[in-house]
């Protein structure tokens, strides 16, 4: 097993364990190595400082690996990664059950409410990045809904 330092394209560092190198390459080819924070596909491994052994340490043993449960880490991973996933698609399908898809006109209709020009009401849809940022300098309480890895296929 090895461990890699990984980093998505938003900046996230996160850790994740892979049988070797090889296997590591084989599953960001396919992209199915994501980022836990934001689900981001365009990762890189992070510098990591080496583990070096102690001096008078035999050369030719193996490092012993203590796992807990004897669990593999990405079976747990696995585990993790499932539950939240799952929870997060309960929260997206409680938003688009619950709220009113404005579209295109999300960053103008969430800008009426917040300044009281309309009745407040649960509201999604899409903004750029840029609106975005711009209506949370402004005061509005917006949040992305989550895109899960699936919703790309």
């Amino acid at each position: 097993m090895i461990r890699y330092s990984l980093r998505c394209d938003r900046g996230h560092v996160f850790e994740s364990w892979f049988a070797d190198a090889a296997a590591y390459d084989a599953q960001r080819k396919r992209k199915l190595v994501g980022c836990p924070s934001c689900a981001s596909v365009k990762i890189e491994k992070s510098i990591m400082a080496p583990q070096i052994g102690r001096k008078g340490r035999a050369k030719d043993k193996p490092a012993e690996v203590v796992l807990p449960d004897a669990t593999p880490p990405s079976s747990l991973m696995m585990t993790k990664e499932r539950e939240l996933r799952a929870k997060l698609r309960e929260l997206r399908d409680h938003v688009t059950k619950n709220a009113d898809n404005v579209g295109d006109k999300f960053p103008e209709e969430a800008r009426k409410m917040h300044y009281g020009e309309i009745d407040h009401r649960p509201i999604y849809g899409e903004a750029s990045p840029h609106e975005a940022k711009a209506m949370i300098e402004e005061g509005l309480e917006v949040s992305p809904l989550p895109v899960l890895p699936e919703d790309r296929n």
